[in-house]
């Protein structure tokens, strides 16, 4: 009864395997390189072809497979082609080497699927050589003399350039938010001091010029240069002002008979007794204001 059943049995699998390659023909796998050596990282092309009969389910391998000792880079595939019953399939698989190994095999697989089951057809293993960016260096090295100008192409720093601009603004964000008032303020006393320099040098040549020839031109011009370097240092409307309103504002009531000894020149053609007394006072009280002025100004918080 045993040798019945086993005999059954081995005629079912027979009849099984028989259909099953009596789909037609065996299924033919074929995988190279289309180099025979590679840089380390250097982007490889792996050819995988599968050829089969009728009624073969055939899988090539996607992402999800093992391409060790490489790294899968890209997959790309093709249409099928059958002639006289013969169907041919084929990828192209775009790895890369890492291993230091001086020569690397690789096979890639195709799978047949059944309903419950599949099995693999393998090609033979491909080889690819690891190629050496440094050859292997001599014990005695020879240098080659070479004496002739080489131009180097050179290219702007643009990263240096926004790294300063950014690192100057931010030094000037600093240096105003913590020494900006104390700078202002040296600022503005030394542009009062050259402008108090250049009023002195233009009074002294006018101050001359009128005391050679005091005629109503030099006594107009020496007033309007004394009344627009109070205008500066007061901020106010001096030489819209009379001399009465100049008096009450300065709070001097002696500026009075300064101005008249120098206009009636103007207004008389009459040349006063203490010109030189007058021009001295005007001078002093240009001199006393541009003190108060820059002391305030340093002393300001």
């Amino acid at each position: 009864m045993d040798k019945k059943l086993i005999y059954i049995g081995c005629l079912i699998l027979f009849t099984l395997t028989g259909t099953v390659r009596g789909q037609g023909p065996e299924v033919e796998v074929e995988g190279h390189f289309l180099q025979d050596s590679a840089m380390l990282g250097e982007r490889v092309a792996y050819v995988l072809k599968a050829s089969y009969g009728e009624g073969h389910n055939i899988v090539f391998p996607d992402s999800t497979h093992n391409f060790s000792p490489f790294v899968l880079l890209e997959k790309k595939t093709f249409m099928s082609s059958t002639s006289e019953g013969i169907t041919l399939d084929s990828a192209i698989y775009y790895v890369s080497n890492f291993s230091l190994e001086p020569l690397s095999f690789f096979s890639l697989p195709v799978y047949e699927v059944f309903k419950y089951d599949s099995l693999i057809h393998g090609p033979i293993e491909a080889s690819l050589a690891l190629k050496l960016m440094i050859d292997t260096i001599p014990d005695e090295l020879t240098f080659r003399d070479n004496n002739v100008y080489q131009p180097i192409d050179t290219e702007f720093n643009f990263p240096l350039l926004i790294a300063i601009i950014l690192s100057i603004g931010l030094l000037s964000i600093f240096v105003a938010f913590f020494f900006g008032k104390n700078i202002r303020r040296r600022w503005e006393i030394w542009m009062e001091k050259r402008k108090y320099a250049l009023f002195a040098k233009k009074w002294k040549k006018a101050e001359e010029e009128f005391a050679t020839n005091p005629d109503m031109d030099h006594a107009d011009e020496l007033l309007g240069l004394w009344k627009a370097y109070m205008e500066h240092l007061k901020a106010k409307p001096f030489r819209e002002w009379t001399t009465t309103e100049i008096s009450d504002f300065l709070e001097n009531k002696e500026i009075i008979k300064d101005f008249r000894e120098i206009e009636m020149i103007i207004y008389a053609g009459k040349s006063g007794k203490n010109i030189p007394k007058a021009c001295q006072n005007l001078w002093n009280i240009c001199s006393d204001t541009y003190q108060q002025k820059i002391t305030a100004t340093d002393d300001r918080k």
